[in-house]
C-alpha cells in the first residue's frame, strides 16, 4: 500500500529524519516506535501529506486513497457537541444530507458514545475526547488510518476500547499506522513495526521476526541466595522486581544449575521461570537506555 523511500527532513539546522525508508502492506497494523522526539510525528505527518517540504519519496499504490489522520493533539471544538464535531469533519470530507446524518450515527456507535452525542465535548473525559478525535478521522470511511499517540493520558477503559476499535479496523481490511512510545501497545496491536531513534529507522519488520532476531533468552529467579556464585559465567545478572534476571544464551543449562544449587544448599525458590522476550528490551538493546531530550 505504501512505500517511503529515503525521506529526509530538516527544521532549520536540525536533521529530524535521516533517510527514512518503510514499506507497509495493505490490511495490517504497522507500529512506528520510538521515544519522544525521535521523529515519529514528523514521519507520519509526511505520510499523511500534512508536511510536504521534505526530500525523498512517499508513494501509495492507490492514487485516490482515503486517509484518516488522528493527531496526537485533541483537534476538537469543545464548546459544541460530539455530534456537531462529527458533522463539521464530515462536511470537510464532502458528506452531505442523509449520508452525513447516517454516518454520524454509525461513528458514534463505533466509538461507543451514542448516548453522549448531544453533550458538549468540554464535559467529556480525556478518554472520551480521544475517541471523538478518532471518530472525526474516520467519518469518510478511510482505507488508511494514521494514529499518532492515540492513548496518551487516558483511562484504562478508553484505552481498551480504542484497542478493540483497532482490531475491528483490521477485520474490515483497513490499514493502520500506529505511532507510539508505549512498546507494550505496539507489541499487542501491531503486525509489523519500525524502530526510530534520533531520526533514523534502525530496524523494521514483522514483530515476531524482530523478537526472534534480536531477543536474548532470560530467566527470572526469586528467592534468598538462590543464585550460585558461578552464575556470572553463564550470562549477565541484574536486579528486577525483587529477584534476579539472568540473561543467557543457555537458559535450560542455567535453570539446571540454579535448581542443583538450591537443592544442595536447601534454598527455597519462590519463582524460577523463562522470561518471554519483549519488544521494549529489544529496542533498548539497539538504542541504549539513556534518556535523551
Amino acid at each position: 500500500m505504501l512505500f517511503v523511500d529515503s525521506v529526509d527532513k530538516y527544521y532549520g539546522n536540525k536533521h529530524v529524519l535521516k533517510k527514512a525508508s518503510l514499506q507497509i502492506s495493505e490490511g495490517i497494523c504497522y507500529g512506528v516506535v520510538g521515544p519522544n522526539g525521535a521523529g515519529k510525528s514528523t514521519l507520519i505527518k509526511i505520510i499523511a501529506s500534512i508536511i510536504q517540504d521534505y526530500k525523498g519519496n512517499v508513494q501509495f499504490t492507490e492514487e485516490k486513497l482515503r486517509i484518516g489522520y488522528v493527531p496526537q493533539e485533541i483537534a476538537l471544538e469543545e464548546t459544541v457537541t460530539a455530534q456537531e464535531n462529527l458533522i463539521f469533519f464530515g462536511k470537510l470530507y464532502g458528506l452531505r444530507g442523509d449520508l452525513l446524518r447516517n454516518r454520524v450515527k454509525e461513528v458514534l456507535s463505533e466509538i461507543g458514545l451514542t448516548e453522549r452525542g448531544k453533550d458538549k465535548v468540554r464535559t467529556f473525559s480525556g478518554g472520551m475526547k480521544r475517541r471523538i478525535n478518532i471518530g472525526c478521522a474516520i467519518m469518510h470511511n478511510p482505507k488508511l488510518i494514521i494514529m499518532d499517540e492515540p492513548t496518551v493520558g487516558i483511562d484504562p477503559q478508553s484505552r481498551r476500547y480504542i484497542f478493540q476499535m483497532i482490531e475491528q479496523f483490521k477485520i474490515e481490511g483497513r490499514t493502520i499506522i500506529y505511532a507510539s512510545h508505549y512498546m507494550e501497545e505496539v507489541e499487542q496491536l501491531c503486525d509489523e513495526a519500525a524502530f526510530i531513534d534520533r531520526g533514523q529507522i534502525i530496524e523494521s519488520g514483522p514483530i515476531d521476526m524482530l523478537i526472534n532476531r534480536h531477543a536474548v533468552p532470560a530467566i527470572f529467579v526469586k528467592g534468598l541466595n538462590s543464585l550460585p556464585d558461578n552464575m556470572e559465567g553463564l550470562g549477565s545478572v541484574k536486579n528486577k522486581d525483587g529477584g534476579k534476571l539472568v540473561t543467557t544464551n543457555h537458559p535450560l543449562q542455567a535453570m539446571e544449575i540454579i535448581l542443583q544449587h538450591c537443592k544442595k544448599t536447601n534454598v527455597e525458590l519462590e519463582r524460577l521461570e523463562l522470561v518471554k522476550p519483549r519488544l521494549e528490551d529489544i529496542f533498548f538493546s539497539l538504542t541504549g537506555n539513556q534518556l535523551r531530550d
